[in-house]
């Protein structure tokens, strides 16, 4: 079988058509980067920064959603989970979901239930919620990074 015959047009690394496929070939990789960095980043909170190299941002936001999560729960809040004929608790539970490992390891080995005659349900919840948001668009910010589109 004889090698695949190639022009001069595509072997010269200063041809538009070698610029191209090595800018496709760039642009694949940089793809899987940003979406393995976007999956570990939903995994655990600064996971995904961490595999980018940012060390300092990867402590720094593991540490704001993990204080957020320990906060909401110390103050008793509802850790959403679905509830058969209230929808918007399916969104709810997504956005808590949106911690990771954090919302998993409270639900499951922990049992965690907050209480609803605590003083501070209405605030830890909101604490609990917004630590899964705040993953969410930090997943987002690592897929920007890692896929070359920010900084």
């Amino acid at each position: 079988m004889s090698a695949p015959i190639r022009s001069p047009e595509t072997t010269r690394p200063e041809t538009p058509a070698a610029k191209a496929a090595a800018a496709a070939a760039h642009d694949a990789a940089a793809g899987r980067r940003g979406a393995l960095a976007a999956i570990l980043a939903l995994v655990f909170p600064g996971l995904g920064h961490l595999f980018l190299g940012r060390k300092a941002r990867a402590a720094l936001f593991a540490a704001i959603i993990l204080v957020a999560a320990v906060l909401g729960a110390k103050l008793q809040g509802n850790l959403y989970t679905p509830v058969p004929g209230h929808p918007l608790t399916y969104l709810a539970t997504l956005g808590c979901m949106g911690m990771g490992l954090p919302y998993f390891l409270l639900l499951y080995p922990l049992h965690y239930a907050g209480d609803v005659t605590a003083q501070g349900y209405d605030y830890g919840t909101a604490f609990l919620l917004s630590a899964g948001l705040m993953n969410l668009l930090l997943v987002l910010d690592a897929w920007d990074i890692g896929s070359g589109r920010k900084e």
